[in-house]
């Protein structure tokens, strides 16, 4: 079955079952990956660090978003 006729097929399923398909793709895709996770940790640790050791310059919360 190719994936054209695979999509005609879901969009002929109700919302409610189309969006429980939608979350079930979802899903298998945002699986959590443990080394990003450790990455990410040991850089948070580094800048928290950093930043009570007065290492790393910041900036008002305000100043941040002033221009988004």
């Amino acid at each position: 079955m190719s994936t054209t006729e695979i999509v005609e097929q879901a969009l002929q399923l109700k919302a409610s079952e189309r969006y429980a398909l939608l979350e079930l793709l979802h899903q298998s895709l945002d699986k959590p990956d443990p080394e990003i996770d450790r990455v990410w940790q040991e850089e948070a640790l580094r800048r928290l660090k950093a930043y009570d050791e007065g290492r790393l310059q910041c900036v008002s919360m305000e100043a941040a978003f002033r221009d988004l």
